[in-house]
Order: C-alpha cells, then sequence, then structure tokens
C-alpha cells in the first residue's frame, strides 16, 4: 500500500507470516479478508477479519490473552521491515466497548481522590498513602466508574494506584506517609474498591452493579495508595496523581466488591535466577468466609479481573475447584505485559460457592537476572495477584497463601528450623536448570498457609495443598482456503466437532447459510405445524363419530387410522431433525463469531 495526501493506492497483499525482517512468505491459508480502507488527515484505517483460530500455523489465536500487535510502514509498496518505522502495541483485542464509549446517567458526579503537590523522593520505589474521605451524600449512590488522574510530566512514575475502604471502626492517622513503613497506621485498610497499574485506562462497571456510598454500612473513608518508581532519581519531581471516581443517585441492583488473591507478598515468594520458567501459586480457601463475614453470606458473582505482577511475570490465572475437582478457569493471560495492566470483563458471570478453593498461578521468566527476586513492594521485587469483582459485597477483603519455607529447603538439601532461616538458605542454593526445577516442585507440594482478612482487619489462618491443574485445551479451528488441519490441531476430546473445512468458494455462502436455514426452517415448522393441527382436528372428527358400540381395536385397525398414525411418526421425525439441524448451524455460527479460551 502507497498512499500520498488525500488518496490511497491499494495494492491487494495475501495472508503472509514474517520469515525473517526482510522477508514475507505467503500462508498456505487464506485467512484474512480485507474490509475496508480510509484516510483522512491523520489516520489512515484498515478494516480486516479473520477467524479467532484459524487451521494455519503460522497464525497466532485471538483469545483472551494480551496480544502484541506489530505494525510497520513504509514511504512505498516495498514490503519490509524498517525499524524506524516499526511499532509494537498490546492489545486486549476481545475488548468490545471502550468504557468511554458508554452512557453515563444525567445526574453523574465527578469526585477526585489525589495527592497534592507530593514531592516525589529520589528513590527507586516509594509507596505513598493517605486518607481521605469519601463523598458525603443524604442517600445511597453507587460509584460505576472510575478513571486515572495523572499528570503527563509524571505518569511514567507511576506504577500503580490503589483505592482501600476502611472499615468505620478505624482509627485513622494524618498526612501522607510511606505505606508499608516505620507507622503501621498507614497499612491499615486492605479492602480494594478501584485499582489502576501500568497500562491501564478507565472503567466502568457493567449495568447492574456499582460501588455503594452513603450508608451506614458503606465505608466513609478510604486510604489512597500511589507506587511511584523513580529509577533514574530524578529530584524536584511534584506530583498530584490520584483517581476520579464517577457515582450517580440512580441506583444499580448489586453492590460489588473486590476479593484479592494470590501468593501473600513477602520474601517467602522467591523466584530463582536464570530461569527460564518458574510457578508460584498462592491458594485460598473459602470454607471460613462466611463465619468470618458476620452474616450470612449469598454466592459470589465474578463478573471482572485485573491480574498483577511485575517485570518478571509472564503469565497468571486463577482455578476454581469444587469437591475437589477442578471447576473451571475463572480467568488467565499466558502472554502477560508488565505495561498493560487493566480491569476486564469476563465473557459470562462465574459463581463462586462457599468451600470451593481459588488457586492463582503466576509464571515468571527471569533469564536476564544472576540474583534471587524475593517477593516485595519494590518494582523489581515481585508479586502474584488476581483481584476479582464480584458481587454482592462482603466483608472478605482478601485471600493468598504462602508455602511451608522449611520444607522447601529441606528439598533442597539445606538445614534450616524456621521459616527467617528458610529464606535466608535460598542464597546459598547454586541455581541450576535442575535446582530450579527442584525447587518449584518442592513449592507446589508444600502445606500452603492461607491467609484471610476482612475489611475491619480481622484475620484467620487455615492450611491447604496446591491442586493439580489441568490445562484447557485449544477450541477447534476454522479452516479456510487452502489449508489444511494440522494433526495438534484435532479436536480434543469433549470439545464440539471442528467447522467443516471451507474452500475460498464456499465461505460467504456458509456465512449466509444461518439466514437462509432459519427462513426455510420456518417456513417449514409452520407447515408441520399447521398439518398436525389439520390431523387433529380429523382425528377428534373420526373418534367422535364412532359408533359406541365399535371397539378401539377395530378402530385402530382401519386403513385410515394406521396411514394416519404413519404420516403423525413421520412429521414428527421431521421436526426432530429440523431441530437437530438448527442446532448444529447455532454452533457452527457461534463458532465462528466467539471462542474463549
Amino acid at each position: 500500500m502507497s498512499h500520498k495526501r488525500g488518496q490511497i493506492a491499494l495494492r491487494v497483499q495475501r495472508d503472509q507470516h514474517l520469515v525473517d525482517e526482510d522477508t514475507l512468505e505467503e500462508d498456505g491459508s487464506q485467512d484474512a479478508e480485507l474490509q475496508g480502507l480510509t484516510e483522512d488527515a491523520v489516520y489512515t484505517t484498515m478494516r480486516f477479519s479473520r477467524p479467532f483460530r484459524s487451521c494455519d500455523a503460522h497464525d497466532q489465536d485471538i483469545t483472551s490473552d494480551t496480544i502484541r500487535v506489530l505494525a510497520a510502514y513504509g514511504l512505498d509498496d516495498t514490503l519490509k521491515l524498517d525499524r524506524d518505522r516499526t511499532f509494537v502495541k498490546s492489545i486486549f483485542l476481545l475488548q468490545i466497548v471502550h468504557p468511554d464509549d458508554l452512557d453515563v446517567p444525567e445526574d453523574t458526579i465527578i469526585h477526585d481522590l489525589e495527592l497534592t503537590d507530593f514531592l516525589i523522593p529520589e528513590d527507586d520505589t516509594t509507596y505513598a498513602c493517605t486518607f481521605l474521605p469519601l463523598p458525603i451524600v443524604s442517600k445511597k449512590h453507587h460509584i460505576f466508574k472510575f478513571e486515572p488522574k495523572l499528570l503527563n510530566h509524571n505518569e511514567t512514575m507511576v506504577h500503580h494506584i490503589l483505592v482501600y475502604a476502611c472499615g468505620n471502626a478505624s482509627v485513622l492517622p494524618t498526612g501522607i506517609s510511606d505505606c508499608y513503613g516505620a507507622d503501621p497506621a498507614f497499612s491499615l485498610c486492605s479492602q480494594v474498591i478501584v485499582g489502576w497499574a501500568v497500562g491501564g485506562t478507565s472503567y466502568q462497571f457493567p449495568d447492574d452493579v456499582g460501588v455503594s456510598i452513603g450508608t451506614p454500612l458503606d465505608p466513609q473513608w478510604i486510604r489512597l495508595e500511589i507506587h511511584y518508581s523513580n529509577f533514574h532519581n530524578v529530584p524536584g519531581v511534584y506530583d498530584s496523581s490520584g483517581i476520579r471516581l464517577y457515582y450517580t443517585a440512580k441506583l444499580r441492583k448489586y453492590d460489588m466488591g473486590v476479593l484479592q488473591l494470590g501468593f501473600f507478598t513477602f520474601p517467602i515468594h522467591f523466584i530463582p535466577p536464570g530461569a527460564e520458567s518458574f510457578l508460584s501459586y498462592g491458594l485460598c480457601k473459602t470454607e471460613k468466609f462466611e463465619e468470618m463475614n458476620g452474616v450470612p453470606m449469598p454466592d459470589i458473582q465474578v463478573y471482572g479481573y485485573l491480574l498483577h505482577t511485575h517485570l518478571a511475570g509472564r503469565a497468571l490465572q486463577a482455578v476454581q475447584y469444587r469437591n475437589g475437582t477442578q471447576l473451571r478457569i475463572i480467568c488467565k493471560d499466558d502472554f502477560y505485559d508488565f505495561n498493560l495492566q487493566e480491569t476486564r470483563d469476563l465473557p459470562y458471570r462465574m459463581e463462586i460457592k462457599q468451600g470451593d478453593e481459588l488457586l492463582v498461578e503466576c509464571h515468571y521468566q527471569t533469564l536476564d537476572r544472576d540474583s534471587l527476586t524475593f517477593g516485595g513492594p519494590s518494582t523489581i521485587n515481585e508479586m502474584c495477584l488476581i483481584f476479582l469483582f464480584y458481587y454482592p459485597r462482603n466483608n472478605i477483603s482478601s485471600c493468598m497463601g504462602y508455602p511451608d519455607i522449611i520444607h522447601v529447603a529441606h528439598e533442597l538439601g539445606e538445614e534450616v528450623s524456621d521459616s527467617m532461616e528458610g529464606m535466608i538458605a535460598m542464597n546459598n542454593v547454586e541455581w541450576t536448570p535442575e535446582n530450579i526445577k527442584k525447587a518449584e516442585k518442592a513449592c507446589k507440594e508444600a502445606q500452603q498457609t492461607v491467609i484471610i482478612k476482612t475489611i475491619d482487619e480481622v484475620v484467620e489462618n487455615t492450611t491447604g495443598w496446591i491442586p493439580e491443574i489441568i490445562r484447557a485445551p485449544r477450541g477447534p479451528c476454522l479452516e479456510s482456503s487452502g489449508g489444511k488441519v494440522e494433526p495438534q490441531d484435532k479436536t480434543p476430546a469433549g470439545f464440539r466437532a471442528a467447522p467443516i473445512a471451507l474452500s475460498g468458494s464456499s465461505t460467504a455462502t456458509l456465512r449466509c447459510l444461518p439466514l437462509a436455514a432459519l427462513l426455510f426452517g420456518q417456513g417449514a415448522l409452520s407447515w408441520l405445524l399447521a398439518t398436525l393441527q389439520v390431523f387433529s382436528t380429523w382425528f377428534q372428527d373420526h373418534i367422535l363419530c364412532l359408533d359406541s358400540q365399535v371397539s378401539v381395536l377395530k378402530f385402530l385397525q382401519t386403513s385410515e387410522v394406521q396411514v394416519s398414525f404413519f404420516l403423525f411418526c413421520l412429521l414428527l421425525l421431521l421436526l426432530l431433525l429440523l431441530l437437530f439441524f438448527f442446532s448444529g448451524v447455532l454452533t457452527f455460527t457461534r463458532s465462528q463469531i466467539f471462542t474463549y479460551g
């Protein structure tokens, strides 16, 4: 494609893949279809379509994971990658509607929670906390949207912003201080209301949920936490970042809450250096939730999530178990990007019952590190957290686990007698690939301590063991012109059959098939019902005309009744075949539209 100002000259291109920096090779399967190309004074916009999962090994699946999109442009039609004209952007392609495109109530009120002219220290990591009141209202309102407030010149220093609800019985300090420093009062309040991290934008809750404010049961104060990363130790930088809240008197159906899951953040969490892959686990057991909640607690309905690790994180997932059996993968991202941390909606709402177990698995890579990475608040430390957005709200703020470090140290040949010695002993291990795998296995097999905390800072512990994770098999692929299903793409057991192979000429026909089939089916079904009604009337008339002395057996032996019964069975069979046909068409259509996981 080449273009001059105000016009576009398009050279039609085939579906291709990159062999090296200068070579593109045509795919055997043509899966991309150009839908349109426009240009104005600012933008050149190309619209195209392709299956979420094609059968071409050169095509990456479009899933609920973060997708890295590479784009390149040139001064003429030569197809090549010029590093000066190439960029990569991480994006969540399955986001259908951007929050800023959604309607807001007419009575919307804005309230900012922010620091004011805070001097960012010349340290690599700073956690600044302060306590602020929520909006004062005379009756119940709902917060329905939030967005970050960032100063342009400081946005690269702001790592994350969290807003924690405080229990109304809490005695809170004043001023701004280190969240996790000498004064423990500044770490009070642990139930997250909303959160933002690097790469995120605004988020608007679903139409039936919101954060409740204004009732005696609602929090009146919050703790605002801002994590600054000043790696270049720049002096004299003042900041007034925070979170902007949107709220309304038009109430939603449910009050929402946030449940924090994962690996408890402290140095028992370690990741060896030089690891191609290292998995960490944090277990949550919900059996004590109702007891700690203080009142009967309905099932939790999860509708959204936020994933969080630091720079070594590569993938995360939350898995749900019930009665010892894996129920589902709640959320995951196999291509996690530290620079794109955003609140995402689930494709459907997922129910958590009391007694369920929730497991968070985090995948790390530390090939660029020559020393241990420990769990901690700094960006160069690590975290393993998933925030579940749910309704109806309860008093549980977090449920996180960590392994028995003494067991791990013993498995690595280190003699220790307490947890502190266990953490220190990790520095004595020679981190060969064999020892890295041995440490990962030991952490997974060790007993987990599970820490559950409420909004009122009540803490209880329990223990558990890490269950096995059944990896979700890939769904069926959609074959396009010139493609073929490869052995690894065959439909896994328990999944619906893959769609039939499509040739180039039949693709458009099949896309129109559901509508044509439904119109045909509607007519056929109407005819069938009318025929059955006529038959029913005829049948009743004949029964009413029978002489009372004629036996039922004799009636059933008449040729008219036998033929009618045969026709009735034939029509019923036709009806069942039509229903089966529509079921197949709808399943095929859905596989074209969306494949999750």
